[in-house]
């Protein structure tokens, strides 16, 4: 199975809004408007072009993921991070690692683009084995009310969450309510 990760263009974005919509449809812990976040995203500040990618096989877009930008904050500082959300992979090709490629990928640009971690809420057993952590560890909080195993970060380099603490502040576009 031959894999090709790149960057979406304006072609992809029906395609990636009907992958998405399948890939959370039936998932009990989803809202069911993923694929409406992505599209304000693409709309917004917090939209890092180069951080929305898609996976394709033999010309079919089987799956996405974007990274967006956020702040943490304390009294002293503001750190700039990135928010991962969503991943999504078309249902008949999930558990063969499309996932996985999609997220290491999405690290490395990440890394050349400068940004030195990322945040996300998210299943306690499947992202920590890219090595993301509970944020509690780092004494960084999420702005809602979810359990600390599902709020992780992960540095992208070395002493990449070093001085990095306070309150996640996502983009506004994430709290609007459709």
């Amino acid at each position: 199975m031959n894999i090709i990760l790149r960057q979406e263009n304006k072609e992809d974005y029906e395609s990636i809004f009907q992958l998405i919509e399948k890939a959370f449809e039936n998932l009990e812990y989803s809202d069911h408007k993923e694929q409406f976040l992505v599209e304000r995203l693409r709309k917004s500040d917090a939209f890092i072009p180069q951080l929305s990618i898609v996976a394709e096989i033999e010309g079919k877009i089987v799956g996405h993921i974007l990274f967006t930008k956020l702040q943490i904050v304390n009294e002293l500082e503001v750190f700039e991070s990135l928010a991962l959300a969503p991943v999504s992979v078309l249902p008949e090709f999930q558990g063969k690692g499309i996932g996985s490629k999609l997220i290491r990928y999405g690290h490395e640009i990440a890394e050349k683009f400068g940004y030195e971690s990322v945040v996300l809420l998210g299943h306690e057993d499947y992202y920590p084995k890219f090595g993301y952590e509970r944020c509690d560890k780092y004494n960084i909080k999420m702005p809602f009310d979810v359990p600390p195993e599902n709020c992780m970060v992960i540095p992208l380099v070395k002493d990449g969450l070093k001085r990095v603490n306070g309150n996640v502040v996502y983009p506004d576009v994430f709290w609007i309510n459709l």
